[in-house]
Formats: C-alpha cells, structure tokens, sequence
C-alpha cells in the first residue's frame, strides 16, 4: 500500500467526512503494522458518532515530528495525531477529553518561578492528559516535565548515554522561598531508555513554602544535590543537578506543588506563576 500525505489543517475534515481509508493511506507502514485498515474503520466510525466537526486545539513540535491536538464540537472527545515532515502519519489516537474543573480551578496560594536556569522545554505540562500525562493522577496532576531542547531534539549524536542529553547536569534551583524538609541522593541515574519503577521519583528534593504548599524537583542526578534538611534556602538557589533517575527514560526535571508531604496521597496543585505565564506543552520557559 502507497503512504500518501494529508496536511494536519486537513485531519478534521477528512475524519469527520469518514473518509477513513484515505488517512489510513496517509499513515506509515509501521503504523499500519499495528492495526489493520478494518480495525481503524471499526474504531474510528464508532467514535466519530455524534460529532459535528473537529477542530486543532493544540500543537507541538519535538523530535522531528508536529503533535496535533483536534477536538470535536463539544470538546469530549480527542484526535492525538503525530505527522513527520513528509505529513504522512506516524501516530494517532482516539480518546475521551476528561478534564477535571473543580481541581482545574484550585491554585497555589505562593506564585513560584520555573525551577530552572536558561531555556527549557515543556515535553508535558498542562490541564488535559493528551498534552499532560500525569493529569490523570490526581497526586501529580499538575506537574512539569521538563527537557533542554536544541535543533528539536532532547539530545546530540546518540541517546545511549545521559550526558548525550542537554538536560543532564544541568542546574537545579528553588521555585521559591522556603525550608528543605525531604531529600533523596543516592539512586543512580538510569540507562537512557530503561526505567527504576520502584523508587518513581528517584533523586529529589520537598521544599516546604507558606500556606503548607510543597514543592517537588524530582529525577535529579545521583549524588548532586548540595542542600540539606532544615536548610532555609532562597527562590533561584542552586539546589541540585538534573539527572535521570526513578521512573525516568531521558534526563528531565519533574516539577510539582502539592498540599502535602505525601507524594501518595498529597494532592497536585496548579501553580501560579509569578510572570502570569501558564506554560503547557511545547511552550519553552526560562528564568534568564
């Protein structure tokens, strides 16, 4: 079968219209590896029900690939589709929008600053779980996954070693004023690509602020963090290094607040940024 090519403008169209056969054709071969034209039809005519047209919400860029984001009329279900720079599909998935507004609206009472020096990259950040993975769970809702990005890529030459990745120790500073009260240091840095799910967030730092909020920066780089429980420390103070360790597959910074100490049971909060900015998915931050 002939891979063909649609532009993202036309996804919405093409889909809602059920011409289903003419985005299978445009999908790469290992996509059509992983379901067969009969299957995609299944799934997509029955998903397609009720919908009166889909529209792009969100777009990103990472990787040499452009991540698009269609919902339809009622904003209740999701088209996540990814196209290379040919526009032949590389990925696609159909799934329900949930949001959760009562949460959505529970913000921090502190303002805080990026927990970083330069510019990074949003690889997942805001209030839905296409752009956010963690907003599913309630205790990380709200969190950052943070990447240094150069030419749109995470790393240079090759991804078999940490310090291939522009992440990688680099520093660490406090979101904001307050008393570190939880440290761990001495989980070592995975293999690019694997993964230590026993200890989640690996190498990390709690720093309580007022009004009992509790920030965490999580994945740091085995024994480099250079504070210590009991320490009062400033907004931009060095803290640590960004490693990749825990439940971690590339270097990357894990930022959330919380209303409590227990990374278990403690909510995720939405945080107020002191600049206004609400950073979501592909938008690049920086305190420079």
């Amino acid at each position: 079968m002939t891979v063909s090519a649609i532009t993202p403008e036309e996804l919405g169209r093409i889909f809602q219209s059920e011409d289903f056969e003419k985005l299978y054709r445009c999908a790469s071969k290992n996509f059509q590896q992983l379901i067969s034209l009969e299957q995609f039809i299944e799934l997509a005519v029955s998903f397609n029900i009720g919908v009166t047209y889909y529209q792009i919400e969100f777009k990103t860029s990472l990787q040499n690939l452009n991540h698009y984001i269609g919902l339809d009329d009622r904003k209740e279900k999701a088209i996540a589709v990814s196209f290379d720079k040919r526009q032949q599909i590389q990925s696609l998935y159909l799934k329900p929008f949930i949001t959760y507004p009562e949460s959505d609206n529970r913000f921090t009472q502190n303002t805080y600053s990026m927990p970083i020096k330069e510019e990074w990259f949003v690889f997942w950040g805001g209030t839905n779980e296409l752009i956010n993975y963690h907003y599913a769970y309630e205790s990380q809702r709200y969190a950052y996954d943070l990447v240094k990005i150069q030419d749109g890529s995470s790393y240079q030459n090759t991804q078999i070693q940490n310090e291939h990745f522009y992440a990688f120790d680099e520093g660490i500073v406090a979101p904001a004023d307050g008393k570190v009260i939880k440290i761990m240091n001495g989980i070592k840095d995975n293999i690019p690509g694997e993964m230590d799910a026993e200890i989640s967030v690996g190498n990390y730092v709690i720093i309580e602020h007022t009004s009992k909020e509790y920030s965490l920066l999580a994945h740091l780089k085995k024994n480099s963090i250079q504070v210590k429980i009991g320490e009062l420390v400033k907004e931009g103070q060095y803290i640590g290094k960004c490693g990749n360790s825990g439940n971690s597959s590339e270097p990357h910074l894990h930022f959330q607040v919380m209303d409590s100490l227990d990374l278990e049971s403690g909510k995720s909060l939405r945080i107020r940024f002191k600049d206004g900015i609400e950073p979501i998915q592909g938008d690049t931050v920086s305190n420079v």
